[in-house]
């Protein structure tokens, strides 16, 4: 597996290939293929155009975290066909093919045996891939076997069909969150470089530390993916208004996974810190970049002339910045009197648009410090997600119940109509297209209620400070 890179250095001995895409840039601008783009390349060398077209066209307006997730989920199965199935084509792949690739990832001694989670994951891929290539004339039949769906959102059609070979076995109910006061442990100690005690830790090299916890603290409070919250524009960012506890901002459908287009909610702390960090290391990081030419060496710039007015000409068209997508933000410039900027809300340290890959590595590199510092604390992007999900969602419906405590039928009704209901308010918030998946969410609330019951259970069953073996036949039986 690969991925696109532009800039490359060109061969001197040229070839009939390159000869005929002319410039291998401008190539990829055509066809609006971002940087990081996954393409798989078979064990001979060679590239499948129609394998590939998958993610050009299919997958080509979702974020390059998710098609590198699915390449890699991709690159299994046509590696098993190729190594264990006589170099078998994804192709012409049958059902036997199928039966013992699930052998070997779930069964196999000699396989990787993998987590039933991990296999529904694959499963739900590469079905998708095949539902593609079969309507695209690439592939006579899906391997997978499918069944007609049973989810209960009437937003799905009713014939449509998904793989039968999930396991429907797997912890699906798991969701892997932090509670506020382990976050910030996380927080404090991972990208700020303290202490676990809270001191200030002198050893600590990291660099940008208030940026990055400025970007951890937004994404927890937002719900926002990760992919999502980097492609974030300066004209995407509220002004903090004082008195109010939340500014409202809106996550245009170009950037949103799946296109699911909503308001977002910006706390009031955590985005003050957001536009500390604009003015004091993002402002530091665009004067370096200007110094050094870099945004005059940013191929086919987009350029906004008004910051009142955030227009971009785009194949001679005027368009708003809210209709341009991940590949095309990054080259978005401003044109202010200091001189040129991108309008990308996240730089990294050289003042050039940040990618989500530079985000996860960042919390990779906090992990290992709270593990060098002996804290059994961990995160990752999509832990800040559920999080946010799992504690909005504990608050709302703690504050729903308590009004309609001491309702009558009908006020509950008319409460319900007016004030809506909390899941649903959760749902919005995360883009979930459908309920049933914000309501896995409601698993982990249930455990926690549990675990408060469970707490209030006594240690142990005999009276205090008395052991059985202290008492005689008669004492234990009159205790029974």
């Amino acid at each position: 597996m690969f991925f696109t890179r532009r800039e490359l250095p060109q061969p001197r001995a040229g070839t009939d290939v390159l000869a005929e895409m002319d410039d291998l840039d401008d190539w990829l601008d055509a066809r609006g293929v971002e940087d990081g783009s996954p393409y798989l390349i078979d064990p001979l060398g060679r590239y499948d155009v129609d394998l590939n077209d998958y993610f050009l066209t299919e997958l080509a307006n979702e974020p390059t975290t998710t098609q590198e997730a699915v390449a890699y989920d991709l690159k299994r199965f046509l590696k098993f066909l190729w190594e264990n199935r006589g170099g078998r084509s994804w192709k012409v792949a049958a059902a036997e093919d199928r039966t013992a690739f699930k052998h070997w990832r779930i069964s196999d001694i000699a396989g990787p045996r993998v987590e039933l989670t991990t296999w529904d994951r694959e499963v739900a891929t590469v079905h998708r891939f095949y539902v593609w290539a079969v309507r695209e004339g690439h592939a006579a039949r899906n391997p997978f076997r499918q069944r007609r769906s049973r989810s209960r959102d009437p937003r799905r059609r009713a014939d449509e069909e998904t793989p039968a070979e999930a396991s429907h076995e797997g912890p699906r109910n798991d969701i892997e969150w932090l509670p506020p006061i382990l976050y910030r442990q996380w927080r404090d100690a991972g990208l700020r470089g303290f202490t676990p005690q809270g001191l200030p830790d002198r050893s600590f090299r990291g660099r940008f530390a208030s940026r990055n916890a400025a970007y951890s603290d937004s994404m927890i409070r937002t719900g926002l993916r990760l992919s999502e919250q980097t492609s974030l524009s300066l004209f995407e960012l509220p002004e903090v208004v004082p008195g109010l506890l939340n500014m409202r901002s809106w996550l245009p459908k170009a950037i949103a996974k799946g296109g699911s287009a909503r308001r977002i909610y910006f706390a009031a702390s955590p985005l003050k810190d957001v536009w500390d960090y604009v003015e004091t290391d993002r402002a530091e990081a665009v004067e370096a970049a200007r110094d050094s030419g870099a945004y005059e060496r940013i191929r086919n710039p987009l350029i906004i002339t008004n910051s009142r007015k955030p227009i971009v000409m785009l194949d001679g068209e005027r368009v708003n910045i809210a209709k341009l997508k991940h590949h095309e933000r990054r080259r978005v410039l401003i044109d202010t009197p200091q001189g040129l900027e991108p309008a990308a809300l996240w730089l990294n340290q050289y003042g050039m648009p940040s990618k989500p890959s530079a985000w996860q590595e960042v919390f990779k590199t906090a992990n290992r410090r709270c593990d060098r510092l002996g804290m059994r604390v961990s995160c990752h992007p999509h832990v800040l997600r559920h999080s946010f999900a799992v504690v909005t969602l504990e608050q709302l419906m703690r504050g729903h119940i308590q009004e309609m405590a001491e309702m009558t039928p009908r006020q509950r009704f008319t409460f319900q109509r007016i004030f809506g209901d909390p899941l649903n308010w959760v749902r919005m918030r995360l883009g979930h297209s459908s309920i049933e998946v914000t309501q896995l969410y409601l698993h982990t609330l249930e455990e926690l209620a549990m675990e408060t019951r469970m707490a209030l259970v006594p240690d142990g069953w005999e009276p205090s400070g008395v052991h059985p073996e202290d008492l005689d036949e008669k004492a234990v039986n009159d205790a029974a």
